[in-house]
């Protein structure tokens, strides 16, 4: 079989995966969410945090919470960290230094699971388990949360009530997350991923001497890694290591857990808003996106040029053997689309042109089909956006699910998706100017360039993947990746959260003859088209100066 063939096979089974779960695990957190129930662990949990599950907020309110939650979770994992070397369990390792402790607690917290450190040199298993892992959950929880706030500022009318900040966060955790990841760990130990709290061993004989490796909760903390979307290795090769992800089986099911919550989300909107259909066009906006950049990746990785290419079969390097370029591209896709960070292969191996496309799909926003809530929140607010486009073309007031389109909303909206942008080419200019970080590149040119340009596209986006040439260990990335992984994440879920205050007070407009149908194709090809151009009159000449500058000079 070509690896061509193995590729289109990969994907068709990843999409028919996606296709079996798209109903009943979408049906599911409708229900999750629009709940009155609280289950008795539930309930524990409100106890124990003093939370009223039941007291509905406002905007501000439910932002408070968001906030106030996340800022004692920095708080907690940074400190974690800071006392490592005097916790049990911390496999002898010291202290984590104060810049690297803030950049990492900031990266969790933030769902962005960026790391500037060896996973399996510089943290024990209480910094692993108890405080990354647990933010996995949590953090992922808050995206979700955000994104069910938004859904009900156009499902709801007359009123400015959100739900509940702390009943979202406490059931996507309980509910959702944590009975799929149960399910997910024990399939990917029955692949061979690990799943212990070994200490240190070790192991083989080679020229230098041994080779140490540690043991550790990998299978449970690499099932929530992916299916939060956050990406974080227990390794520091990522799901490179086979101790993270085995063999092609666990590879592709790693795939389908990136991909599977951020799909199934449009059909929790479809249900909450009331229309299955309006569901359909934003999920056939996602997977177009989603599979024309997996094609691209697939071509530009296959149709290199050389002897090196020719022998190989397409760009092997930076490729774990056992995936092959298909598995690799199709992975590489996956994860800068959505908000994950996780790595098979090295992506400053790519060609110049798929490492472009690596950049373009975080520099999309990561919504196609983008992290857990933060996936649909985004792309909801590129439809609030071509929605005020369409309305422009016409000269008719812009609607959405019945909602008006007026300046305060189209203000938080343009807000939202400006904030991103300013912070990824605002640190990227500014690591330019200054003598120090340029120190960081491994690599000049188009591709040193490109470096830098991936971090800061990585960190505030909320991704952490890296193009890996860059040292990123200093004082200034791990401060200034930090402070735009904070930013990139919290700033838009204000205005996103403001935004959705401001559509639930409304009184629904009634449809007419003159209203955009937005569950149809054309709307979606409408939307596809906004996403592009926007993404791209914002990022090109960045992109000029990278990987477009290196994929022609190839």
């Amino acid at each position: 079989m070509s690896p061509v063939l193995a590729g289109v096979l990969q994907l068709l089974a990843l999409i028919v995966a996606l296709g079996l779960s798209y109903r009943p695990l979408g049906d599911h957190m409708a229900k999750v969410y629009s709940s009155e129930k609280h289950l008795k662990p539930e309930k524990w949990i409100y106890k124990a945090i003093g939370a009223n599950p039941s007291a509905e907020m406002r905007w501000p309110a439910y932002l408070r919470g968001v906030l106030a939650f996340s800022a004692v979770s920095v708080l907690f994992l940074y400190l974690l960290q800071r006392l490592q070397g005097a916790l049990p369990g911390s496999l002898g390792f010291v202290s984590i230094d104060p810049d690297q402790a803030f950049n990492t607690a900031a990266s969790f917290v933030a769902n962005t699971n960026w790391q500037s450190y060896y996973g399996e040199q510089a943290m024990g298993h209480v910094v692993q388990t108890g405080g990354l892992a647990v933010q996995n959950f949590v953090s992922a929880a808050v995206g979700m949360a955000v994104a069910v706030a938004l859904v009900r500022g156009f499902a709801r009318s007359r009123t400015g009530e959100l739900g509940n900040f702390w009943a979202d966060l406490v059931r996507g955790v309980v509910r959702i997350l944590l009975p799929i990841s149960v399910v997910g760990a024990l399939v990917l130990v029955a692949c061979g991923a690990i799943q212990n709290f070994s200490g240190i061993h070790e192991v083989g004989q080679f020229t230098g001497g041994t080779q140490q490796w540690n043991g550790g909760a990998v299978a449970s903390q690499e099932v929530i890694k992916e299916l939060g979307t956050n990406g974080g290795g227990y390794f520091n090769a990522n799901s490179a290591h086979p101790f993270e992800n085995p063999n092609g089986l666990s590879n592709l099911f790693e795939v389908f857990l990136i991909l599977v919550i951020p799909f199934a989300l449009t059909r929790t909107f479809g249900r909450m808003v009331g229309s299955l259909r309006q569901g359909y066009a934003i999920l056939g906006t996602m997977a177009t996106i989603w599979v024309g950049f997996t094609a691209l990746m697939l071509w530009t990785e296959f149709a290199g040029h050389g002897p090196a290419f020719e022998i190989a079969g397409g760009a092997l390097e930076g490729k774990e053997t056992r995936f092959g370029i298909s598995a690799s591209a199709i992975f590489s896709v996956a994860t800068t689309l959505t908000s994950t960070g996780a790595v098979n292969s090295f992506h400053s191996s790519n060609t110049g042109f798929g490492g472009g496309i690596n950049l373009l799909g975080m520099q999309l926003g990561e919504i196609a089909p983008g992290g857990v809530g933060s996936g649909l929140y985004g792309m909801l607010i590129m439809a609030i956006i071509a929605v005020f486009i369409a309305g422009l073309m016409v000269g008719r007031t812009p609607e959405y699910l019945g909602k008006k389109i007026g300046t305060r909303e189209i203000t938080f909206a343009a807000c939202y998706i400006l904030v991103t942008p300013a912070l990824v080419l605002g640190f990227t200019a500014a690591s330019f100017v200054l003598d120090t970080p340029a120190n960081s590149m491994t690599n000049s040119g188009a591709h040193g360039f490109s470096e830098i340009l991936y971090a800061f596209t990585s960190g505030a986006n909320n991704n952490g993947s890296a193009f890996a040439g860059l040292n990123a260990d200093t004082q200034w990335f791990n401060s200034t990746i930090g402070i735009a992984m904070l930013l990139g994440r919290f700033l838009p879920m204000v205005f996103v959260l403001a935004l959705a205050g401001s559509l639930a007070e409304q009184t629904p407009v009634p449809e007419t003859a003159g209203t955009l149908r937005t569950e149809k194709p054309l709307f979606t090809g409408l939307l596809v088209g906004t996403i592009m151009i926007i993404t791209g009159l914002t990022y090109f000449p960045a992109l000029a100066l990278g990987p477009l500058a290196e994929g022609l000079a190839a």
